[in-house]
């Protein structure tokens, strides 16, 4: 089988044997962001990211299988692959665990008044910060209780929290306290001392919080976006932040990345800033690589 790699990841020549003994013949491009001067026709199988927005699926005509880096389908064709019976696989359960340790991090950061300290040191100033917070007690809503959303309950149910979920579905996870359907989303608004956005970006979900939904947020709730940028319709959130609403807000996704340097978010004081980064960890490579390695193996390709 032919297989097309892009420089979506950073294949180790370890990792690259071995798909060359399961049987692949490799073509790697490094920029998956232009148009393909080759010929597509010849692959059976790809692994990318972004490869089809600059890409026309209709050139790879004998394609199978597509193997997708990131968890999200929001820059494939996916209606087009399904007409065509191209298999479409995700990189699911592999950015879970440190895209859930973020959204803690961030949230303890913001109720323990990190930036003050660390501006502090910086000073060599020696002042005491009596506005600290606890997360036990507090409500947190999880927005999306995907396998993201599901490490997120998790990791903040063991400090004492209780986490509220939101979905079009109710996934049954176990540290999730109360379930909402997506048409009950502003009570469950009301209720949480913190959101934590892990929803994935569909028409229906695209600027889902926006000045109506922020408004049923409590006056001191904080805001977490570990999705994608365009599930908050930022011009609402920076009207918001500016009437001082919200205690905090962390934010890894934008909608336009990267983030224009002229864009107000950099400069509102309770904003934490991380440039789509969360996903990043030590354990990922290995987890990607596993799941591309037993997709792009385990296929039947000739069912297809």
């Amino acid at each position: 089988m032919k297989l097309l790699l892009t420089g979506a990841f950073s294949y180790s020549d370890i990792q690259l044997a071995a798909l060359k003994t399961a049987g692949f013949e490799i073509t790697y491009i490094q920029n998956e962001l232009e148009k393909l001067s080759i010929d597509c026709s010849q692959f059976d199988a790809v692994v990318c990211n972004s490869l089809f927005m600059y890409n026309n699926i209709e050139s790879f005509e004998n394609l199978k299988a597509v193997q997708l880096t990131s968890a999200g389908y929001d820059r494939v064709p996916v209606s087009k692959f399904a007409q065509k019976g191209i298999a479409l696989f995700n990189a699911k359960g592999v950015y879970n665990i440190p895209m859930a340790e973020w959204a803690l991090l961030k949230t303890l950061e913001i109720y323990k008044e990190s930036k003050f300290f660390l501006r502090n040191q910086e000073q060599k100033l020696w002042e005491k910060n009596r506005n600290l917070r606890e997360l036990f007690g507090k409500t947190v809503l999880i927005i999306g209780v995907g396998n993201i959303g599901q490490e997120c309950a998790k990791r903040f149910k063991a400090f004492g929290t209780k986490v509220l979920g939101a979905d079009i579905f109710d996934s049954k996870c176990e540290f999730i306290d109360e379930f909402f359907y997506m048409d009950s989303l502003p009570l469950a608004l009301k209720l949480c001392d913190i959101a934590v956005l892990c929803l994935p970006l569909t028409e229906k979900t695209e600027h889902i919080i926006n000045a109506e939904t922020l408004g049923y947020l409590k006056d001191d709730a904080v805001l977490i976006n570990i999705s994608r940028g365009k599930i908050i319709n930022e011009a609402d959130l920076i009207k918001v932040l500016k009437e001082n609403k919200l205690s905090g807000v962390a934010l890894d996704v934008f909608e336009e990345e990267p983030l224009p340097p002229q864009s107000p978010l950099w400069s509102i004081p309770g904003v934490h800033i991380t440039p789509h980064n969360s996903f990043v960890s030590d354990a990922v490579k290995t987890r990607l690589f596993d799941v591309i390695y037993k997709n792009l193996t385990e296929f039947d390709y000739g069912k297809n």
